[in-house]
């Protein structure tokens, strides 16, 4: 797995310190990052129209779904240019308005409570220099992905396909974290809170659990950087969780309250919110009733075309390279199978390089069109485990976990 290059004194106390204190927070979220509009766009479904925005701090251009709380997500062409999704166009999403415009480094502290031998108050400085440093590449995507494609439509927010992305995630293990502070027998989960908070005292206070032995597995980390600089605000800064194949609704951002509990957790976000169909695929019919939910938890596996699109034009008897990208969801990406005819006749894409098996994987094949006409392109991804992308589309009335096959119509001239 190629190492972003992060300067050794970044990790540093006066490194982080110098790197964004002061003026670099202060004001991030000012009134005119909600404002001003650089362009529309039209997005693939009914009421599409977005602006395409490029102030808010940190990000370039952006499409905007929502202005508070946040919601930008990642233009499509982004991940024609890489596995690795920049920072700032990395997608934005919160849950709650109240965001801090500024944190201080230095006064900063990660709380590890609850039910443990002893309570810990932890520095960032503390987090860079008393534990092995840990990185892992893994794919961040919102459960509500590709919501507006759903039909009959659902509520929230309309993302197309870029409430997503990808990075090189550099941290700690939180089983490492866990450990300092002495985890008691008879814990069950892990809760963790971030710093932004509810307009009114009555918003439940976003908060999301693991498992104990999940929690400890290795695996999940808390992140104080991606792709080699420190997180930028609007995606956690100064600390967020990272739970490899899990959906993003676990990554809390702007990390400062960890809590072991020797009870399964009740509160609204666990156990009202982002509850799912305990079906395959989370797929029900419209109106069904009685069906058991379950927390949303584990990602199924997806691939895209990036650099094809529907309407495309390809000239007839001419080889064009087609791109994309790929992920296996909770575990590694086995093969991407491509069709040029509907679904008549699969191949398998040539996939390239493996930065871990919860990252994106770009995926190439060489299509020559023999024919004019309209043609339809279909992509497929099969993961290690051996979950595939299905011919239908599921449907929930949160309009969560899509993952169809993809397809896209081209004309060829």
């Amino acid at each position: 797995m190629p190492r972003f290059n992060l300067p050794h004194s970044l990790l540093s106390r006066r490194g982080f310190l110098g790197r964004v204190g002061g003026a670099g927070l202060m004001g991030l979220l000012g009134t005119s990052a909600w404002t001003a509009m650089a362009a529309t766009l039209e997005l693939p479904f009914i009421n599409g129209r977005r602006d395409l925005v490029t102030n808010f701090p940190q990000k370039g251009a952006m499409i905007l779904q929502r202005t508070r709380p946040p919601l930008l997500e990642t233009p499509l062409e982004v991940f024609d240019q890489g596995v690795f999704t920049p920072n700032d166009r990395f997608y934005v999403r919160w849950h709650l308005a109240n965001i801090p415009t500024e944190v201080d480094p230095a006064t900063f502290r990660l709380n590890i409570r609850g039910h443990v031998g002893q309570p810990i108050q932890l520095t960032l400085d503390e987090l860079v220099r008393d534990f092995k440093p840990f990185e892992i590449a893994a794919v961040n995507q919102c459960s509500g992905n590709s919501r507006g494609f759903f039909s009959p439509r659902v509520p929230g927010g309309e993302w197309a396909n870029g409430a997503m992305g990808n990075a090189l995630w550099r941290g700690v293990r939180l089983k490492d974290v866990l450990d300092r502070a002495g985890v008691k027998a008879g814990a069950l989960q892990v809760r963790f809170n971030g710093l932004d908070t509810g307009v009114v005292p009555q918003t439940p206070d976003f908060m999301k659990s693991l498992d104990i032995d999940h929690a400890r597995d290795g695996e999940v980390m808390i992140a104080y950087a991606m792709n080699g600089a420190l997180l930028p605000l609007l995606n956690g800064f100064p600390l967020r969780l990272v739970v490899p194949g899990w959906y993003a609704t676990y990554w809390v951002k702007m990390l400062n309250d960890i809590e072991v509990l020797d009870k399964p957790d009740d509160n609204f976000w666990t156990t009202k919110a982002y509850l799912i169909p305990d079906t395959p695929f989370a797929d029900i019919v419209p109106g069904q009733k009685d069906v058991k939910m379950v927390p949303i938890n584990r990602m199924l596996p997806r691939s895209f075309f990036t650099n094809v699109q529907n309407r495309a034009v390809l000239k007839v008897g001419q080889t064009t390279i087609v791109l994309g990208i790929a992920f296996g969801g909770d575990t590694a990406l086995a093969n991407v199978l491509f069709s040029a005819d509907s679904g008549g006749r699969w191949q398998e894409a040539r996939l390239g390089s493996d930065h871990g098996k919860y990252s994106f994987r770009q995926w190439e094949v060489p299509l020559r069109l023999s024919s004019s006409g309209q043609h339809k392109l279909m992509i497929k991804a099969l993961n290690t485990a051996g979950s595939v992308q299905p011919d239908h589309t599921n449907w929930n009335s949160a309009g969560f976990m899509r993952n169809v096959i993809e397809s896209v119509s081209v004309q060829a001239v």
